[in-house]
């Protein structure tokens, strides 16, 4: 990166983050995403997760500051020394799931989860899967309310409050955990090496119908869905180093 880096300042709708964005681009200018050097995403958690699955196949790292409810993946609200903590910042490079789910109607539909891929009910009643890894059946029949797998990024999200482990970064594991699990009773998930394909059966598709969603793309009325370690992509976000994502990590499993 240069030492004045072509910046892309991008905001979520909410009126702080567009102020921030009017004044940072009046300070810095603005490019188009294509022709930065890097990317200041400007809100919070789930902006942040939005401007990944719409920007993350340019390559482009991606610093985030915190102008929204929630900011695990962000950076402190800081303007006037940018520059300094973009030429300073830490690299964490993230390798999204790839979620692939097949529906009663036939079609197939792809898509990234940089998170997390959660099955869930549709109705009032349990959903019943079966789990299968590596093309091996490992839960006959799973009935709770829902399953996910999740990231390391995506740990200290919906898997942990599902009371998931948070992985640390670069641990080249995910996360299988159950969401209300009824049967088998005792089961409270795996971690599994992250090259694992994980397969979810839908057992009684039409009673117990089951959506399926990749971050926040949700598909409905899902019979099978297969969820894998994309191989091809990764993005990289950049942190202050006094405030990086594995340190964040470590606080929150000690937090009281």
């Amino acid at each position: 990166m240069t030492a004045t880096p072509r910046i892309a300042f991008l905001a979520s709708p909410a009126d702080d983050a567009q102020r921030a964005l009017q004044r940072l681009v009046a300070q810095h200018g603005q490019r188009a995403p294509e022709e930065a050097e890097v990317l200041v995403a400007l809100g919070g958690d789930g902006f942040m997760l939005q401007t990944l699955h719409r920007f993350g196949a340019l390559g482009k790292p991606v610093f985030g500051m915190k102008l929204g409810t929630i900011g695990f993946l962000m950076n402190q609200q800081r303007e006037e020394d940018l520059l300094a903590r973009l030429a300073a910042a830490e690299p964490a490079v993230l390798r999204p799931l790839e979620m692939l789910a097949q529906t009663e109607s036939g079609a197939t539909v792809g898509s990234l989860a940089y998170n997390e891929v959660s099955l869930l009910r549709q109705t009032r009643q349990a959903a019943h899967l079966q789990v299968v890894l590596n093309g091996k059946n490992r839960l006959e029949e799973l009935i709770c309310d829902g399953v996910l797998v999740a990231t390391p990024a995506g740990s200290t999200a919906y898997n942990f409050s599902a009371s998931g482990p948070i992985l640390p970064l670069g641990a080249s594991v995910i996360a299988l955990t159950p969401i209300a699990p009824f049967r088998p009773r005792r089961w409270r998930g795996a971690l599994l090496k992250s090259d694992t394909e994980v397969r979810f059966r839908v057992l009684d598709p039409y009673k117990r119908p089951v959506s399926a969603t990749a971050d926040s793309h949700e598909v409905r009325d899902v019979v099978e869905v297969v969820v894998r370690e994309s191989r091809d992509r990764t993005v990289t976000l950049l942190f202050d180093p006094e405030h990086n994502l594995e340190e964040r990590m470590l606080t929150e499993q000690f937090a009281t």
